[in-house]
């Protein structure tokens, strides 16, 4: 690698790191502006669909984990009193990071005790790959792989930028999660049946003012990027003691 090339890939990531920031700082307060009351940063503001329940004085967000038994893109009991929404793309390197570094800890001691709900959501913000990604995992997840597929596209990600998720680098990803019917899954990744449900996701998010991944509601809490362990540790302890 070049001199010049160093540089330039520099800068491209200080420009990347500048802009979460300002995304991260831009969410922060307009979820805090949502809310009056004394715990701003657990209450944040709620998609416009829903707007009748800020009018009435409910929680903005209660409605907005899922709790679907049987959903495979969810891990974790349904009633468990900590819920995390998690707001992913695929290519987003800080997901990954998250995925790899902070959720296998987070499963051990929350999720498999009974005290988190991690539901994820699709988010993606990174071009025509990512929303070929998203196809993908719900593919995935029709074949109860959707974890491991996650994992699987995760583990290979670079630290640094966006990775090449082609059609042939997704059913290799699938193919290592244990997918069983690597033809169907083609087939529905290749097609939009799953476009209105991420969509769907996409609106929810844009609605609250989320335009960075990863982004995070724990309990009403937005925590913004793959921050260390502990401060998840913090916010589900304390929604915990809350609940």
């Amino acid at each position: 690698m070049t001199a010049r090339t160093r540089r330039d890939t520099s800068k491209r990531d200080g420009v990347l790191v500048a802009a979460l920031v300002l995304a991260a700082l831009g969410l922060i307060i307009y979820l805090a502006n949502g809310r009056s009351g004394d715990d701003t940063a657990a209450n944040a503001q709620q998609p416009q669909q829903q707007t009748s329940n800020v009018e009435t004085g409910a929680d903005p967000l209660a409605d907005l984990p899922r709790r679907e038994p049987g959903d495979p893109m969810a891990l974790g009991a349904p009633d468990a009193p900590v819920t995390m929404v998690m707001y992913e793309d695929y290519r987003c390197p800080f997901c990954a990071k998250f995925t790899r570094d902070i959720a296998p800890a987070l499963i051990e001691r929350y999720v498999e005790t009974g005290v988190l709900r991690m539901e994820w959501r699709d988010l993606p913000i990174f071009g025509e790959q990512s929303l070929l990604a998203a196809r993908a995992g719900h593919a995935a997840a029709e074949q109860g792989r959707f974890w491991e597929f996650v994992d699987a596209v995760h583990a290979d990600a670079p630290d640094r930028g966006h990775p090449e998720l082609t059609p042939e680098k997704l059913r290799d990803f699938a193919r290592e999660a244990g997918v069983e019917d690597l033809d169907r899954f083609s087939a529905d990744m290749n097609s939009t049946r799953y476009d209105a449900a991420i969509e769907a996701d996409t609106l929810e998010g844009t609605g609250l003012g989320v335009s960075s991944t990863p982004t995070f509601i724990i309990n009403g809490r937005p925590v913004l990027g793959a921050q260390p362990l502990d401060t998840f540790v913090s916010v589900i302890d304390a929604a915990e003691a809350r609940s």
